[in-house]
């Protein structure tokens, strides 16, 4: 196979960190040099050629083809059996419906989640329990990793270039989970996605960091979810009272309760969509009282509709607490599930 990149011959670890820091090609961290072995392994992986066209980035019409895309995986430090979560996560953030362009270059500063499903998870082992959110384990990090850095190399987003956050977040670092399949009695989150339970599969959804909630005080489901939705009105107060997409990361102690209930994702989603909404009046509470402009009884809701939820089972076996991960901005960029290893120039299924 013949690479289509610039070779550049370099010794020594340290020059090649400073080589590569110094033209903007890296995150800050350390980075694993893309040796062309390296990079044709990963490649050989998912049975690419270097040239293969991954998709284009619609705003700007950027190519990005799969050895660019190897590269990048490399530097993040994944091995080759990362590589097909990495191709199908551009997949997924290539597709218009996701907006990658206004979720990148946005001053709102939110980062791509990445949420795995499938066979996958234990193929490259990865974990659903403790610090799920944090570096839980090697393939969640390098993954995410891998994602920002060919952002940055691949379509320029590097702060103060398109990257115009004004604040961002740690999970423009690396932000990628997996789903604790085997500890809930629910559909995972690619099946309610219409991906088949069988079937490796990952979600990608522009969001902001995690707002953690707490409530160990009541097992009742309905108790429970209040707790969530309040922190979904209070990211409707303080950051954007516009509806989209949102993330529950659910950890063991309150799936436990939910599922011994009977409770189902989609009862979680029902149950949110009626009780996470706001009156415009709500704002002024917040010091926005300027912008409610005689509107203060339109009422708001979170989630468009319940199929707007993502319902993650993840996280630690002990402890009453749970995650809302928000939306970028309303449903200007919506959550997009692509099958891992499926056709490039394929429509995914389920995505809302």
């Amino acid at each position: 196979m013949n690479l289509l990149s610039k070779y550049y011959d370099l010794n020594a670890s340290c020059d090649v960190q400073e080589f590569y820091h110094s033209r903007g090609w890296s995150d800050g961290f350390p980075i694993v040099p893309p040796t062309p072995e390296a990079v044709k392994a990963c490649l050989d992986w998912v049975n690419m050629p270097a040239e293969e066209l991954i998709g284009v980035e619609p705003v700007r019409e950027r190519p990005v083809i799969a050895e660019k895309l190897a590269i990048n995986a490399v530097m993040a430090g994944c091995l080759p059996n990362h590589f097909p979560v990495v191709v199908a996560a551009w997949v997924a953030m290539l597709k218009p419906e996701f907006l990658l362009h206004g979720a990148t270059a946005s001053t709102g500063g939110c980062a791509i989640l990445i949420i795995l499903n499938g066979p996958i998870r234990k193929e490259i082992d990865t974990r659903s329990d403790f610090n799920v959110l944090g570096s839980s384990d090697r393939a969640t990090s390098v993954i995410g990793r891998a994602i920002r850095l060919g952002l940055i190399n691949i379509l320029e987003v590097s702060p103060g270039a398109i990257d115009r956050s004004t604040l961002g977040h740690p999970g423009k670092i690396s932000y990628c989970i997996a789903e604790d399949e085997e500890g809930t009695q629910w559909q995972s989150v690619a099946e309610t996605r219409d991906i088949p339970g069988d079937a490796s599969a990952v979600t990608v959804f522009a969001s902001g960091a995690p707002r953690q909630i707490m409530n160990e005080w009541t097992t009742k489901p309905e108790e429970i979810l209040d707790t969530y939705a309040a922190e979904m009105r209070a990211n409707m107060r303080n950051y954007s009272i516009w509806s989209g997409n949102y993330v529950v990361v659910i950890p063991k102690q309150h799936r436990d309760h939910l599922q011994s209930a009977g409770w189902t994702k989609s009862d979680i989603a029902e149950y949110l969509f009626r009780t996470a909404r706001i009156k415009r009046g709500e704002w002024s509470n917040v010091g926005k009282g300027s912008v409610v402009r005689g509107k203060g009884d339109i009422e708001y809701t979170a989630l468009p509709s319940p199929d707007h939820l993502l319902v993650v089972a993840a996280g630690g076996p002990a402890g009453g607490f749970g995650v809302i991960i928000p939306p970028w901005l309303g449903s200007k960029s919506l959550a997009v599930t692509v099958a891992i290893g499926a056709c490039v120039d394929c429509e995914p299924p389920g995505n809302s």
